[in-house]
């Protein structure tokens, strides 16, 4: 598969849950009674649509040729108060960062953030009751029941948001996907032209005494993204959901690294204020062709934001780096 095949984000879904079975109407009869009461029992609750948690998924490509998810109807109520058999429950597995939308109002519903979490996406209709619960002393052989409430049916739009510890943040050809194959087991494809990498990648990043924490390669932003520029707002989303940033920007960059910085800080602003209350930290990278003289001479028009020079090739100031960003997550915990 190519690159941008086996990531699904987004995805639209017909959901219908299962009708409630109608409640029985039965009137005790056997060889030793000819006019006994009501013992109707109650119809089965239709299947609800569940979302349940898998950290093990990292895309909901699963779902997306699924348009139509039906849940079982609920079975009717018998003889004797006998209960019909709940319909089958639909259960739709779905990677942590999932949030469930109403597809006509844009309404966030709920979102699964936790494995094995399940949350009710569409309720199945409640069962009817049966005739046994109508008895009166004036009333003493009702002969109707309650039909089962009907199942619902409507669109609703999964939207996944990637969930890590460290979000890569950066202009194309920054050097994140080298950083994230350098510090992880991730292989994300790796060229020296602009958009590279055009869905988020995940590594896990391994760290001392056996501790670790996730990091995203989010693709490229470019001035103008939260307009819809370049790869435009769809991938900005999974910023969201990273607990601290990393700023990127290469020392050999045509701009100032400030100037870089505050672009990059301005579309996200744009995109969401709240990602400014986020943790940022600053990479230079490429530094390997600077020495030490020039790099006292760039500290001087830095952003004020804790800033390390690293080089991934040359492998310079990665275990430095990890070292920061581990503090950061865990104050930001």
């Amino acid at each position: 598969m190519s690159q941008g095949s086996n990531f699904v984000d987004y995805v639209k879904i017909c959901c219908r849950s299962g009708k409630g079975g109608a409640g029985s109407a039965h009137l005790h009869r056997d060889k030793l009674t000819s006019t006994g009461g009501p013992d109707g029992g109650d119809g089965g609750r239709g299947g609800h649509i569940i979302l349940k948690g898998n950290s093990q998924f990292w895309t909901l490509l699963h779902l997306k040729y699924r348009k139509h998810i039906i849940a079982e109807d609920g079975l009717s109520g018998g003889s004797s108060q006998k209960t019909g058999k709940t319909g089958k429950d639909e259960i739709l597995e779905v990677p942590l960062g999932t949030i469930a939308r109403d597809a006509e109002t844009g309404d966030i519903i709920f979102e699964i953030t936790e494995d094995g979490e399940t949350k009710i996406l569409t309720p199945g209709g409640r069962g009817g009751l049966g005739n046994w619960h109508f008895k009166t002393p004036t009333l003493q052989t009702p002969r109707f029941a309650q039909p089962g409430e009907a199942g619902k049916e409507e669109w609703m739009v999964l939207e996944l948001k990637v969930l890590a510890d460290v979000g890569l943040v950066g202009f194309p050809n920054a050097g994140k996907s080298t950083l994230l194959s350098v510090l992880s087991a991730a292989k994300p494809e790796i060229a020296d032209y602009p958009f590279t990498t055009l869905v988020p990648n995940l590594g896990i990043v391994s760290y001392r005494n056996g501790k670790s924490f996730v990091m995203a390669d989010i693709p490229g932003i470019i001035e103008g993204a939260s307009k819809g520029k370049g790869l435009g707002f769809r991938f900005l989303r999974h910023i969201e959901r990273n607990s601290v940033l990393l700023f990127m920007v290469p020392a050999d960059t045509s701009r100032s690294i400030k100037e870089e910085y505050e672009i990059l800080k301005n579309e996200l602003q744009e995109f969401n204020p709240e990602l400014m209350q986020k943790p940022h930290l600053l990479a230079i990278t490429k530094s390997d062709m600077l020495d030490e003289e020039l790099k006292e001479e760039m500290k001087a028009d830095l952003p004020k934001v804790p800033f390390i020079f690293i080089s991934s090739v040359a492998q310079q100031g990665i275990t430095e780096l990890k070292d920061m960003l581990w503090k950061a997550i865990n104050e930001e915990i």
